[in-house]
């Protein structure tokens, strides 16, 4: 299953298939979706009124939840955990469980693929991959170039 995070009410929210999630959240958002709406019924994060979440809205409750996490997990106490930083971390799962990062782009919503390219330079898992393909250096110096006579030629004709 997948969802459209950008959805704005339940309905879209049943019909849209762009974000994948864990077989954990696809439960947790069915039974959600199972309860009675509160208010109008649009809103999936709804307020108390029954509205759609603000942004603000969003940080100050993720905000309260670190700061109550933090009680039993010393270490979030130091970090500084956004909205952003969960888009960044989620991104960065996909990547390591080998999602293309071109596929991860589109998925985040990114205007282009070069939008991941931090994600790339961040993963040290991609990187160690790349340094077990070549060979290990055998300490020897490549020594110095000597070009060829092809090269040489073909270089004097210019």
């Amino acid at each position: 299953m997948g969802v459209n995070l950008r959805s704005r009410n339940r309905s879209e929210l049943r019909a849209c298939s762009q974000t994948p999630i864990t077989r954990m959240l696809n439960v947790t958002i069915k039974a959600w979706l199972d309860e009675p709406p509160v208010g109008n019924g649009n809103a999936l994060f709804p307020t108390v009124h029954g509205g759609r979440m603000s942004p603000d809205a969003v940080q100050y409750l993720l905000a309260k939840y670190v700061l109550k996490a933090s009680k039993h997990c010393s270490s979030l106490r130091s970090k500084r955990i956004s909205p952003h930083v969960l888009r960044h971390s989620a991104a960065m799962e996909l990547l390591d469980a080998g999602v293309d990062s071109t596929v991860i782009s589109l998925w985040l919503g990114h205007e282009s693929t070069r939008s991941t390219q931090p994600y790339l330079h961040a993963h040290l898992a991609i990187k160690e991959a790349a340094l077990a393909k070549i060979d290990p250096y055998n300490g020897q110096s490549p020594g110095r170039f000597r070009a060829g006579d092809k090269l040489l030629a073909f270089l004097d004709k210019l």
